[in-house]
């Protein structure tokens, strides 16, 4: 049994699909600092059963809502993105603060509004990336972005979770196929390098087979990337890989832990920018400038 701390934060959870049943209620349920203070959902049943799985209440319905904000002293969304921005906005509003998934958004004026939103409520705001809360992989970008003298980096994030054959319940998210894998593991792949190389100044982009998309960027440090990510290969091409060369030699990133210790790690940092008033670097903003480069890139992939 987990025991909280006399000022633990009360995080009310935003969705009951499968991110939410494996990684996010565990991870709110289990952390000292933090208590789960409610699950809303779309379907009552579903609400109800993740609820009671983790001893809390279930809300649903539009008042639903509203009840869970009241509850509550800050949000986690676990929603698609274009659902998680309107009421993450709104929860700002309330003064709730934000423990958002990505990407924020799939449109640039829906990531604007949150930002505008946390920036004008002065709350604290959090983007769950997942390789910035990993404990290895969170340890590996801070040493690497200290380090000068990077020259080009590669990144490669090719999944089959389309792919003929495949079960994982996460296939049967509407927006993950409709968008791929430039929205659904783009943000992870700019998470690492951004922090490294600097912000992107530049981007082309073009698309290859399935929901195929490769990127070249320029950073600020001067230094360029290529991204390629995918969610439709075969099952025999999968692979995750980001490889940094520079003065320091050749370095790749470390394989990472589940996500619900990374999580967990997300709820910390939240926790951390409330108690001192601190934006965390993957906040809100960030989330917004991931937005902006994921559109950037679909547009020119487009063309």
């Amino acid at each position: 049994m987990t025991t909280h701390s006399p000022s633990s934060l009360r995080i009310g959870l935003v969705g009951t699909g499968p991110w939410a049943r494996n990684t996010q209620a565990p991870a709110l349920a289990a952390h000292p600092d933090a208590v789960l203070s409610g699950v809303w959902g779309r379907r009552p049943e579903a609400a109800r059963a993740l609820a009671t799985a983790h001893g809390t209440t279930a809300y649903t319905g539009e008042a639903g809502i509203d009840e869970l904000f009241a509850a509550s002293d800050a949000l986690a969304f676990a929603v698609p993105p274009d659902v998680q921005a309107p009421l993450a906005a709104r929860a700002a509003a309330t003064g709730r603060h934000l423990l958002m998934d990505k990407p924020v958004a799939t449109t640039v004026a829906g990531a604007r509004e949150v930002a505008r939103a946390v920036e004008q409520s002065g709350v604290a705001s959090v983007v769950f990336c997942t390789l910035r809360f990993a404990p290895r992989t969170a340890a590996w970008i801070t040493e690497q972005a200290a380090a000068d003298g990077w020259f080009t980096a590669r990144a490669e994030w090719i999944g089959a979770l389309f792919a003929p054959g495949a079960t994982s319940e996460y296939a049967a998210s509407p927006w993950r196929r409709e968008k791929g894998g430039l929205w659904d593991v783009g943000p992870h792949v700019l998470s690492v390098l951004i922090p490294v190389l600097g912000d992107v100044t530049h981007l082309t982009a073009a698309r290859g087979r399935s929901d195929t998309t490769h990127l070249i960027l320029r950073h600020t440090s001067g230094a360029s990337s290529t991204v390629t990510l995918a969610l439709g290969a075969p099952e025999g091409a999968v692979g995750t890989t980001v490889e940094l060369r520079g003065e320091q030699g050749v370095v790749t990133l470390p394989q990472w832990d589940g996500a619900v210790e990374a999580f967990g790690a997300a709820v910390d940092a939240l926790v951390e920018s409330v108690r001192t008033g601190e934006p965390h670097p993957c906040d809100a903003r960030f989330g917004l400038r991931l937005t902006e480069l994921l559109a950037e890139a679909e547009e020119r992939a487009g063309e």
